[in-house]
Formats: structure tokens, C-alpha cells, sequence
């Protein structure tokens, strides 16, 4: 049975964040007490997604702006020219200290791309927050329903974490420093022009494969002689070192949010109920990562100086997205794609232990929304039909659908259907709370409400 404890809200009408339209963002919404990290996967994997506590899901058939849950395997990630450019631009910053407009001779990938222009609008890892429904989730002893849901279960379903298990808050630390190498030398890439123009193509190719840098080698280029160092922190939410850096990590998020999006947070315990505050325990299975299941912040940190925030979920079968801010001081370095490109390297460094944790999870796609678009460009990247809840890889065909229309089922295949639909005697186990001391399953609950009137808010 799941330790996972949730009152839900039923059916929300907010303002859009997208198209700031009134009241047509239209979702399910449910507070989540506690969430076991298995349980969150399931959820993001059928488009649910969180904002400190509180999950949602769109109902994107009728809502303003339909949303598909997008991911990346992190295994098969391509660099693509615009992204080489942005790491040799944050190389040459660290190994320098200039802030170059021009990439360096030798160091181009020839014709530049649009969306990497200098100067060019950053674009964020992050989308608006969603607004939150107007009322309080009724507060209860989390440990002690737990407990009572446990103590009234069925022999033969078994827990499958220890009920009323307090998140392990210890530190998870750790650093990884970036720093520079000299990029490929001007005079090697003469040679192999003057090869190429020779007809050598057979060497040229040989060449072409063995020299083709992976994401790794553009980020591990550490030199004593840079200029600036950049070292990233991973850091558990509730760990002493987020309390002991938090009013640095404050006031950066104070300083991106009004810079980026003219949208000040009203507090510093408004910053915590959104990027500190989380329902997912910090598991530490065996067969887990090191620092275990659960809610980290990736700080980077410029010398001595914090410039950037990735927030993110670490679950069984990905990293999660949570949100990415950023110094705007900084826009130059692209920092929001670099965010993007860390944590795919970070996928990458933890599938090696754990090879289930390939994905990178970006949050949703909205392709209505043209600003929300880029996270399309990370490729392969897949979108999660809304329907049948199979990935299906994003391309050039699914693109021109939803140009047509918002809304797709995205699976072509009309017989298809979701393999794991919600089936009622499924739903007939769900534990139900119906007040501080009394729990049972929804079968139960059912019946003697068509006796009576009880009344249930919360679900396991």
C-alpha cells in the first residue's frame, strides 16, 4: 500500500499564465500531504505536475492552453550546433572573464542559428506558476493517518514504504566544478580543411567521429588558470545548507522575477511554498542514486557569487524540472538553456548507476504558446498523449498537427487505448479518511454513504 496522502480539489478555473486569458485554464487539482516518489512518477507520467505541494493536471480538451508533458532521453541527447555555441561562449567567459560578442576564430560551427543570436531574448527553463485554488488544505497529523491507514488495511496488501516514515534530512552535498580547455586548435581545423579539399573524406570522416565532443567534454574542462570558476551545489530542500544559503537564494529569485517575469514574490515564505516546500520524501533505496529520491536545488555558483537555481525532482525513472532562475545580469551566458544542458548531464552521470533514471522530465510542452515552444529543441524529445498515455516522439508531422489544432490526441491509432486505465475495482482499494480517527477503503465508504452521509476528504 502507498504512503502517499492526498485531498483532492476536484475540477479548477484559473487564469491562464500563457495567454493570460480569465478563468480559461481549466485542470484537476488535489493537495499532496506526502508522496511517495514512485507515486509522483506515475503521476507526471499520465501529465500531472506539481508546484510546491499542490498537483495539477490540465483537462487539455477544453482548457485555453492544452499542455503535453514533454521529455528527453537524456542517453540519446544530441548537441546541436546552437547548444556547442552556448558552451563554448560559457567556456570562454570562465577561462577569460570576457564577455565576447563575436565566437572565436576557429570555434564557429558555421551558419549561426536565429535562436542563439546574441542578445537574442533568453529563453527561461521555466513556465508560470500555476495559480493556486482559493482555499486551505484541512491540516492533519500526516504520521498519523499513516499510521491509521496501515493499522485498518487489508493483511494481504503490503506497504510498500514504512508508514509514517519521516523524510531522511541529511546533507547531499556535492560539487562539480566547470572550468576550461582550449577548444579544438585553429591549426588542427586548417588540416582538416585542407584534407577535405584534397578529397581525403575517408580520413576526414575517421577523424570527424573520434573527435566529436560529447556534452561531458564541453562541461569538464576544469583549468587552474581560468579567470572565474563555476561550481554547482546539489542541495536536499530541507538540508542545513539550503537554510544557510537561502537568503542568497532569495534574493536571487527576487532579483529573476522581476527582471524576467514583472512578477515580485510577496515573501520570503512565498519563495518556500514554491520552490522549498514538497510532498516527496527523500528515499534512499539501495539500488537509488546516492543522494537518494526527492526535491534538490542545483545552485551555481560564479566564484563566490550565486547566479543560478535549478529546482528539481530526482524520481525513479527521471529528473524533473521543477523550475530554473537565473541573475539577469548573467543573460548573456544563455544561462537558462545552460541550466537545461546541466541536467541532462546529470541524467547522464546517474543513468550509470541507476540505468532506469535516463529521462529529463522539462515539464510541458505548449505548443500554442510560441514562447514555450524551445523545449521542443532538445532532442529526441518525446510528448505524452493525452489520451493513451504512450510517448511519442516529437517531429516535424506531430508539429503540423497542432498547428492545425491545439488539442491532439497525438497517437494515430484510433484502437489505441491508455493499457492502464483506471478500472472501478481499482478504485474500490483506495484508502479514505473520514475524520481524525476513522479510515476505510472506497468500497466500504460507498456503501454506508448510501446508508447515510459520511463524508470523506482525503485520499491514500
Amino acid at each position: 500500500m502507498s504512503g502517499s496522502i492526498v485531498q483532492y480539489y476536484g475540477s479548477q478555473h484559473s487564469k491562464c499564465g500563457y495567454c493570460a486569458g480569465a478563468n480559461c485554464s481549466l485542470s484537476h487539482g488535489m493537495h499532496a500531504y506526502r508522496l511517495d516518489c514512485k507515486d509522483y512518477q506515475d503521476l507526471i507520467d499520465r501529465g500531472w505536475r506539481r508546484c510546491g505541494h499542490y498537483c495539477y493536471k490540465l483537462r487539455n480538451q477544453e482548457t485555453c492552453c492544452p499542455c503535453y508533458t514533454i521529455k528527453c532521453n537524456g542517453l540519446e541527447f544530441k548537441l546541436s550546433k546552437s547548444n556547442k555555441r552556448i558552451l563554448r561562449r560559457i567556456n570562454r567567459f570562465l577561462r577569460d572573464g570576457k564577455r565576447d560578442s563575436k565566437p572565436e576564430a576557429g570555434d564557429g560551427d558555421g551558419e549561426a542559428e536565429a535562436d542563439d543570436a546574441i542578445g537574442a531574448p533568453e529563453v527561461t527553463a521555466s513556465e508560470p506558476q500555476p495559480q493556486l485554488p482559493d482555499k486551505s488544505p484541512t491540516v492533519i497529523n500526516v504520521d498519523h493517518v499513516a499510521s491509521l491507514a496501515t493499522a485498518q488495511k487489508k493483511p494481504t496488501m503490503q506497504a510498500t514504504a514504512p508508514a509514517g516514515e519521516a523524510p531522511t534530512l541529511g546533507s547531499n552535498k556535492s560539487a562539480a566544478p566547470i572550468s576550461n580547455k582550449p577548444c579544438k586548435k585553429a591549426k588542427q581545423m586548417r588540416l582538416d580543411r585542407r584534407r577535405a579539399k584534397l578529397g581525403d573524406s575517408a580520413s576526414i570522416s575517421t577523424k570527424s567521429v573520434s573527435q566529436e565532443k560529447t556534452l561531458r567534454d564541453f562541461l569538464n574542462t576544469d583549468s587552474e588558470a581560468n579567470k572565474h570558476r563555476l561550481k554547482l551545489r546539489l542541495i536536499h530542500v530541507y538540508d542545513d545548507e539550503f537554510r544557510r544559503t537561502l537568503p542568497q537564494s532569495f534574493a536571487l529569485y527576487k532579483k529573476y522575477q522581476i527582471s524576467i517575469h514583472n512578477d515580485p514574490p510577496k515573501n520570503q515564505d512565498a519563495y518556500k511554498d514554491h520552490l522549498q516546500a514538497t510532498p516527496l520524501k527523500n528515499e534512499k533505496p539501495r539500488d537509488g542514486p546516492a543522494m537518494g529520491y526527492g526535491s534538490f536545488h542545483q545552485q551555481y555558483w560564479l566564484d563566490d557569487k550565486l547566479i543560478a537555481v535549478g529546482v528539481i525532482d530526482i524520481l525513479p525513472g527521471c529528473v524533473s524540472s521543477v523550475y530554473f532562475f537565473y541573475d539577469p545580469d548573467y543573460s548573456f551566458l544563455s544561462l537558462g538553456t545552460y541550466g537545461s544542458l546541466r541536467e541532462i548531464e546529470f541524467v547522464q552521470s546517474l543513468a550509470e548507476n541507476v540505468p532506469s533514471l535516463k529521462y529529463y522530465y522539462m515539464g510541458f510542452y505548449i505548443h500554442s504558446c510560441p514562447k514555450m515552444r524551445y523545449k521542443g529543441k532538445l532532442s529526441p524529445s518525446y510528448l505524452l498523449c493525452p489520451e493513451t498515455y504512450e510517448w511519442l516522439l516529437l517531429t516535424d508531422v506531430i508539429r503540423a498537427k497542432l498547428d492545425e489544432h491545439k488539442y491532439q490526441r497525438l497517437n494515430e491509432d484510433p484502437a489505441a487505448r491508455d493499457v492502464n486505465e483506471f478500472l472501478k475495482e481499482h478504485l474500490d482499494e483506495v484508502m479514505m479518511l473520514l475524520d481524525a480517527k476513522t479510515c476505510t477503503n472506497y468500497r466500504h465508504y460507498r456503501q454506508a454513504s448510501a446508508r447515510g452521509c459520511l463524508r470523506c476528504r482525503y485520499h491514500y
